[in-house]
C-alpha cells in the first residue's frame, strides 16, 4: 500500500477546500483516511496541526466551525430549543484524531474506538459565531493498527463548553 504522504504533503493548516478534498477520498492515498462529507464534516478549517505541540508535547490539532442559525442540526435536534447535539462535537473530535493520525503518516481508514469521559459545561446555540475544537495527542501507537489517544475540548466562541478525555481512534487497513 502506498504511503499516505505519497499523495499528500503535510501542511501546518488546512482550508475548507482541503477538508472537502479529504472527504472525497484519496487525499491520503486510495483506501486511506477520509473525512465525512457535509453535513457530517463538522469543521470549516484546520488553523493548526503539529507533531510535537499540545498539552503533552506529542502533537495537536485545532479546527473551527463557523456557526449560523441555518445549520441543519438546529432545525431538527430540538426544534423549540435549538442546540447543537453534543454527540456531533464528539464526532468532530474523533474526526480530528483520525485526520491527525493520517496526516502524521499512518495508513488506513478512520474508526472511532471510544471515549473515556465527556463533561458538558455549556451548549452551542445559533447565537454562537464559532466553535473551536482542540485536541492534544496523549499517546500514539503505530503498527498494523495505528491508535491515537487524545484529550480535547470544545469552545463556543471563547467559552469552553465540553471537555473530553481519552478519545480513542484507530486507523485500520484491510490486513489489520
Amino acid at each position: 500500500m502506498p504511503h499516505p504522504h505519497d499523495f499528500h504533503t503535510p501542511q501546518s493548516s488546512y482550508s475548507g477546500i482541503d477538508l472537502l478534498r479529504a472527504s472525497d477520498g484519496g487525499f491520503f492515498g486510495p483506501g486511506n483516511a477520509q473525512l465525512p462529507a457535509p453535513p457530517l464534516l463538522l469543521m470549516d478549517r484546520i488553523p493548526e496541526i503539529s507533531l510535537d505541540r499540545g498539552a503533552f508535547g506529542k502533537g495537536h490539532i485545532v479546527s473551527e466551525l463557523d456557526v449560523t442559525a441555518s445549520l441543519w442540526f438546529f432545525e431538527c435536534h430540538l426544534p423549540d430549543d435549538p442546540v447543537m447535539p453534543g454527540s456531533l462535537s464528539l464526532d468532530a473530535l474523533w474526526q480530528m484524531v483520525g485526520y491527525w493520525l493520517a496526516w502524521s503518516g499512518s495508513p488506513g481508514t478512520i474508526r472511532a474506538l471510544g471515549v473515556g469521559a465527556v463533561k458538558f459545561r455549556g451548549q452551542i446555540t445559533p447565537d454562537i459565531k464559532r466553535v473551536r475544537y482542540e485536541v492534544a495527542m496523549r499517546q500514539v501507537k503505530r503498527g498494523r493498527l495505528a491508535l491515537g489517544v487524545a484529550d480535547g475540548r470544545v469552545l463556543a466562541d471563547e467559552t469552553c463548553v465540553y471537555v473530553v478525555r481519552d478519545l480513542r481512534v484507530g486507523l485500520t487497513t484491510s490486513a489489520a
